[in-house]
């Protein structure tokens, strides 16, 4: 660690800016905090005047972090937030929501450094869009990468796992507010990354995560924040809602099973849509969204089926309750097993952990438990 006499004013300003930002706190806020004006805190942030310790003290502090983690040579000082700005993304919530996507992305990579991991995606080159019909630019991208994947025409079961171990995408579920689904970033430093709403059903949670991988294909430079019930009007979001349509549900493989069901039952009813939704992994409102979009099915359908009742607990009676999750296992594998394996080297404590990835101890020991509890050691395999 670096001592704050051996590092630059400008150097340790732009630092405490990122902390700021990161924590969402103002100016007015960071000032107040360490008896200042605003004006000598921008002269702080800038470079102009350097920090004093005891300032520096209460800045960590205020800004749930440390002194040494502001020091540090090796810590990851990512601004994610700069990017969205830029955008006119500055609501509250919007700006809440990419505080968590900055920390955890920051906190990954910190992870990965500290453990000795070399992270180098591949990732496939950006696909502009030009000039004729967006929809069909988009589902051409998401047939090419779904061959690149490797997944064909299949289902896909699990996107997160699927874009972060063959595509490299950072993925975050983590509780954001309800009016957002989800939000994707890309740095130089850190990759191309995206959170998603916890508090989504999983379903929609996989939509959100098609539409930003949309973004990643089709516009990377730029940050998105998706929000509920947000219309597509600019190319690159139509371009997105295209393209996570087609990557969920082919049409080729939808005008298929649709084609068999009707050869077999001469018929499409309510519970062929859920269960053709069941087998692509959707809810029944995209399913049914897709199948009107391929003029499957008449225009309004879904609205009309909404109209007469059809809801959750009518799903429920088709296939039960089938989310694929439990509040004691993260809802990120690659995430806890590196914070696993830093504790138990030694190398963080679980308060630590707690303040990197944003969690409170009780999760964080849940999060232990599942990757790093010792549970199976009996049938420790060795390497030797």
């Amino acid at each position: 660690m670096a001592r704050l006499e051996e590092m630059s004013a400008l150097e340790i300003g732009e630092r405490l800016r990122t902390a700021r930002n990161s924590a969402g706190k103002t100016q007015d806020d960071a000032a107040n905090a360490i008896g200042v004006s605003r004006q000598t805190l921008i002269s702080i942030e800038k470079g102009g005047r350097k920090v004093k310790p005891e300032e520096l003290e209460h800045l960590a502090h205020f800004y749930d972090s440390s002194v040494n983690r502001l020091l540090a040579r090796d810590a990851i000082h990512v601004d994610l937030n700069a990017r969205f700005r830029r955008q006119g993304s500055e609501k509250r919530e919007t700006s809440a929501a990419i505080n968590t996507l900055n920390k955890l992305a920051a906190s990954t990579v910190e992870l990965e450094r500290m453990l000795g991991i070399e992270f180098s995606p591949s990732y496939p080159p950006e696909q502009r869009i030009l000039p004729g019909s967006i929809e069909r630019q988009a589902e051409e991208a998401a047939m090419s990468l779904r061959h690149r994947l490797g997944v064909g025409l299949s289902p896909i079961s699990d996107i997160v796992s699927l874009l972060e171990q063959e595509l490299g995408i950072r993925v975050f579920i983590r509780p954001l507010p309800s009016e957002i689904s989800g939000l994707f970033g890309y740095d130089p430093v850190v990759g191309a990354c995206m959170v998603l709403n916890a508090r989504h059903p999983w379903e929609r949670r996989a939509l959100t995560a098609a539409h930003e991988t949309g973004h990643f294909v089709g516009s990377r430079s730029f940050v998105d924040v998706v929000e509920l019930d947000e219309s597509a009007t600019t190319a690159d979001e139509r371009f997105a809602t295209a393209f996570s349509l087609a990557f969920l549900m082919p049409p080729a493989a939808v005008r298929r099973k649709f084609q068999e069901t009707i050869e077999s039952d001469r018929r499409f009813t309510p519970r062929h849509l859920i269960l053709m939704a069941h087998m692509f992994h959707v809810s029944p409102e995209a399913m049914c969204r897709q199948l009107e979009r391929l003029e499957l099915v008449p225009q309004g359908t879904f609205d009309s089926l909404r109209e007469r009742g059809f809801n959750r607990e009518f799903v429920r009676g088709v296939i039960g309750d089938v989310a694929p999750s439990s509040p004691n296992l993260p809802h990120n594998p690659r995430l806890a097993q590196l914070a696993s394996s830093a504790y138990r080297r030694g190398l963080l404590s679980e308060g630590q952990l707690a303040r990197m990835l944003d969690m409170d101890r009780v999760e964080v020991r849940h999060l232990l438990d599942a990757f790093g509890g010792g549970e199976g050691d009996e049938f420790a395999i060795s390497l030797n």
